[in-house]
């Protein structure tokens, strides 16, 4: 058997209970248990990689699929305390088709269907006996069986990023599904998982029966993907060599429609049972790295991706992301897929860098050749780092104006996040060495930039910038609002004022200060 009630969804469902980290998300069939059968009986829930979407289809196979008694898997899961959860367990028939599993070999898009078209007749032919006869489509032989069934259909968007895909055979393979699932009685259910979001956007609407929950839009089922805090909480308790704190800071930063915070599984999961934090980030999907979406269109998305790297939420309206728009010409496409991907965040109107873990993917990004001038701004921050630490407060200043004199727009200081990012772009090597935070808590107020070092040998750093003052004004503050009181338990700190002057002359408009604490 290839699809039909095969035990493949319950040995994978085995082998994810028996790993040391498992978080319930089983009350997910509950929900869907009341709409089998109706008319309303069609989903298609998308996310980013490593957002459960693979486990929780398994688990719905091992619990739905007839012929198996899987009890046993099941009876310490919160579904058990549910009214449904006898009414169907091992009680229907399943169709379980993992779209990314490709025939061998897979040349064509002719070759991949012809494969999930034998697969479904084969197993049809195996169980009902059968025939196709010449030119019947699939739904024929499903209809032949008297039969219902629910399907469970995980990657099903695998097939779009492949490089023998035309527009053609997109067209032709959400044609395919629309035949196989649009108004048949004998679909039960039909859950669909991916990435991409379906491509009822589209023109043809092949997929409108489906109804979509995606990162920007879901209400309903945000509680089966990713990790809320009260079960990262509940998992430092297991696991106590990691702090809440500390994950939080590496791997949260999503978040559900009531603004409570998200975090990626798979990388808590990972930290937890390696007991450190790492970037356990690996893109795949139809474009591997980051760098290769702003490139589409950098002129279009330099300025937010730098805005963001320092900190400073983008606003934006966002409507949707469909299979069908893999072009990314636009800003908004570019920025929508990188949410639908889970580059990027977005909550209220706003994006983010999600958390420490990706931000160190962005802060590659920025010095790569078709960033142009924020690549030779970037480029330089090891000497900026080297000339504050030196405390040679004129070589910064000079690193800064000639970073303000580029002809890029968006750094020209028209308002303080101007001024910010800048500051952002030319201290960016020093997120080697330091933790960077900006308008952070210290002492009787909030210090602009505050350095705190990674590791012995370096100084901290508290950085306070004035506009149309005086360098030693922003040092007179750091003093007055004892900001050193963040890291006061370090030998040796630098206080740095930069004040930036429209008043000033035509050579210069910046000027800088470095003192050591005492």
């Amino acid at each position: 058997m290839y699809y039909l009630d095969t035990d493949e969804p319950i040995k994978f469902f085995q082998q994810v209970l028996s790993n040391k980290i498992y978080v319930d998300k089983s009350m997910l069939i509950d929900k869907l248990n009341d709409f089998i059968g109706s008319e309303g009986c069609y989903f298609c829930i998308t996310r980013p990689r490593r957002f459960g979407k693979t486990i929780n289809a398994n688990m719905l196979g091992a619990y739905y699929t007839k012929g198996y008694d899987t009890h046993d898997l099941f009876k310490n899961l919160k579904i058990t305390h549910t009214a449904s959860y006898e009414e169907h367990i091992n009680k229907h028939h399943v169709i379980y088709i993992d779209f990314s599993t490709l025939p061998d070999p897979c040349t064509s898009y002719e070759e991949y269907i012809s494969w999930i078209k034998y697969c479904i007749q084969e197993d049809l032919k195996e169980i009902y006996g059968i025939e196709k006869v010449p030119g019947e489509p699939i739904k024929s032989l499903l209809k032949r069986t008297k039969e219902k069934f629910i399907f469970i259909m995980d990657e099903w968007d695998s097939i779009f990023y492949k490089d023998f895909m035309q527009e053609k055979d997109k067209k032709a393979f959400l044609e395919f599904l629309k035949g196989l699932f649009k108004t048949q009685t004998y679909v039960e259910l039909a859950y669909m998982t991916g990435v991409l979001p379906i491509a009822k956007y589209s023109t043809g609407s092949e997929l409108n029966m489906f109804r979509e929950y995606n990162f920007m839009n879901d209400t309903i089922y945000e509680d089966y993907f990713g990790f809320d805090e009260k079960e990262v909480k509940e998992l430092t308790q297991q696991y106590p060599k990691l702090s809440f704190e500390t994950l939080k800071k590496w791997y949260d930063g999503y978040y559900k429609s009531d603004g409570t915070s998200l975090f990626n599984p798979r990388s808590v999961s990972s930290a937890l049972i390696d007991g450190v934090c790492l970037n356990y980030w690996t893109e795949t999907g139809p474009i591997n790295e980051i760098a290769e979406y702003i490139e589409h269109n950098v002129d279009e998305v330099r300025e937010d991706i730098v805005k963001m790297v320092a900190g400073i939420p983008v606003e934006v309206e966002l409507e949707g992301y469909a299979a069908s728009q893999l072009q990314l010409d636009s800003r908004d496409e570019i920025l929508s897929a990188m949410v639908v991907f889970g580059f990027l965040s977005y909550h209220d109107g706003f994006l983010r860098i999600p958390n420490h873990e990706l931000m160190e993917k962005f802060q590659r990004v920025l010095n790569r050749k078709s960033m142009g001038g924020v690549a030779d701004i970037v480029n330089n921050s090891k000497n900026v780092l080297d000339a504050t630490i030196a405390m040679d407060g004129q070589k910064v200043a000079q690193y800064i104006e000639e970073a303000h004199d580029r002809e890029i727009p968006f750094l020209q200081y028209n308002n303080e996040n101007s001024l910010s990012c800048v500051i952002t772009l030319c201290y960016l090597y020093a997120r080697n060495y330091y933790e960077v935070t900006r308008e952070d808590k210290s002492g009787k107020g909030f210090v602009d930039y505050l350095f705190t070092p990674k590791k012995k040998g370096y100084p901290a750093i508290i950085l306070e910038l004035k506009y149309n003052k005086t360098a030693q004004e922003a040092i007179d503050q750091i003093k007055r609002k004892k900001y050193v009181d963040r890291v006061s338990n370090f030998d040796e700190i630098l206080l740095v004022g930069i004040n930036y002057s429209t008043e000033a002359d035509n050579h210069k408009h910046h000027d800088c200060i470095i003192e050591k604490y005492k």
